[in-house]
């Protein structure tokens, strides 16, 4: 008999695929982000109204990649609805950027992120432990504990897709549950109420001074602002609740392994992004309920959650928020480690990345991929320049959504005989209020942060002589394979 080679299981229900877009967008973002939302615009109407523009183009985005997933229904998720609307390079830019940034720098920042709240119950595993140095670099405690949390999960998921499930939907369950528990209990148990002195700030935006550097003054004078210098605060603000309400889109990159995908992808998409929206602007109505706005644009340590619960809670407040950010990074790390490898396999069989990551083991699942995304991943844990690429991120990862969104117009006049068991809500008008708000943000993140868009670019535009090698590569094997 013919040996069968291993192929994805789908093993992933509605409930999963939802698990997975809110388990994946739920890390430490929510918990400490508000602050520096608050030092941008300085008022409680603009606080809200942030986390509601970026909520907005998240479901409005996750809505409209619905159309592509039901046309599209294979593992590789964005990379290969792009390389479909446009051309391979396109695709493999993304692929690129994914590999180089997106994925496993959040995979990093997500695993030290663990370590640090880890820290509060356990001092010894803190980022000021450090165990030893090679060369200039520090090595520290909290560092090897989330390499280590990247490498257990990788391990778990290379035993197949069960597992992963088992632990993203547990994981993702007790997080939501606990969000939803925080900010009822904020509204009921709070000690004093800063609702009214709050929202007397309106939408009137004032910006924190900033000094020499570009750095924000603490206790500093607040200025008022308005126009272009508004809609710079928005965008710079937005860096924060973008990268706190990304990775919505890594239940694409599993497409393989998901139960009736033309239908359960889009669903997924929905509900999951719609139910952390929800959570992260009722979370920031509970922070404006049980702190004073000044505090929440200088809680200690810059941890707006910590302080929150403190003011709810008292003394146990700050181990309260520990063991609710150790669940949430927990489960998100297992969502993105899970979902990222098979967009690497993806770009493999396309003869676009290391042969071996194009290969499934024994338990149908892409291993390769996943320990060599756990590499690069450590190695930025290593080199603690995670915080600075995370920067990058939001400027490459809304440019490439506002290009795939371009996408289904152009697959729309390009393949317009394709089975579309869902169609992008709104269109043409919500794809195109997205993409000029994702533009928008785009533009003036580079005039706000020009050193880290103009990195975050440069990483993207890194990938094109590596595709045209990959490229050249995929020729010379063809042409050897013909020859013998």
């Amino acid at each position: 008999m013919a040996e069968t080679k291993p192929a994805f299981k789908p093993s992933l229900g509605l409930i999963d695929a939802t698990m997975v877009v809110a388990g994946s967008m739920i890390g430490s973002g929510i918990f400490i982000v508000s602050t520096d939302i608050t030092r941008y615009t300085g008022s409680a109407g603009w606080l809200i109204m942030v986390w509601l523009i970026t909520g907005f183009m998240t479901i409005t985005a996750a809505v409209s990649y619905g159309e592509l997933s039901g046309m599209f229904p294979k593992a590789g998720g964005q990379y290969v609805y792009l390389k479909e609307a446009f051309n391979p390079l396109a695709g493999f830019l993304y692929g690129w950027s994914f590999f180089a940034v997106i994925q496993t720098a959040t995979i990093a920042a997500v695993a030290v992120a663990f370590s640090r709240f880890t820290a509060y119950l356990i001092p010894e595993l803190g980022e000021k432990n450090i165990l030893f140095t090679l060369g200039k670099l520090k090595v520290s405690a909290a560092q090897l504990l989330g390499i280590a949390l990247i490498a257990f999960l990788t391990y778990t998921n290379t035993k197949g897709i069960k597992g992963g499930k088992i632990i993203q939907t547990t994981f993702t369950t007790v997080k939501l549950f606990s969000l939803f528990g925080l900010i009822i209990l904020g509204f009921l148990l709070a000690k004093h109420s800063f609702w009214d002195e709050n929202w007397q700030t309106g939408l009137n935006a004032v910006q924190l001074e900033k000094d020499a550097d570009g750095g924000f003054v603490t206790n500093g004078n607040w200025l008022p602002i308005g126009g272009t210098a508004l809609i710079g605060a928005i965008a710079a603000a937005m860096v924060g609740s973008i990268f706190s309400s990304d990775s919505w889109n890594n239940v694409t990159f599993i497409a393989g392994e998901i139960k009736n995908p033309k239908r359960n992808i889009g669903l997924s998409l929905f509900l999951g992004t719609l139910i952390v929206t929800v959570i992260y602007v009722t979370t920031n109505l509970m922070y404006l309920h049980v702190l004073p706005l000044n505090e929440i644009a200088f809680p200690e340590g810059d941890r707006v959650a910590v302080a929150a619960s403190t003011s709810i809670f008292g003394d146990i407040g700050a181990r309260v928020i520990a063991v609710m950010i150790m669940i949430s990074t927990f489960g998100c790390n297992n969502g993105l480690i899970l979902a990222g490898a098979r967009v690497y396999y993806t770009m493999a069989k396309d003869g676009l990345f290391f042969k071996k990551t194009g290969t499934l083991n024994k338990n149908s699942v892409p291993e390769y991929a996943l320990w060599l995304q756990c590499i690069v991943a450590s190695l930025l844990c290593l080199s603690g320049g995670y915080g600075d690429l995370l920067d990058m991120i939001s400027f490459v990862v809304v440019m490439f959504y506002a290009l795939t969104i371009i996408g289904i117009a152009v697959l729309r006049k390009k393949r317009p005989d394709i089975e579309r068991p869902y169609k992008a809500f709104g269109y043409p008008v919500l794809p195109a209020i997205y993409v000029l708000l994702a533009l928008t943000f785009c533009v003036f993140l580079i005039i706000m942060k020009p050193a880290y868009a103009g990195a975050g670019l440069a990483i993207v535009l890194v990938g094109i002589p590596l595709y045209y090698i990959a490229l050249s590569n995929k020729k010379k094997e063809v042409a050897e394979q013909q020859v013998a």
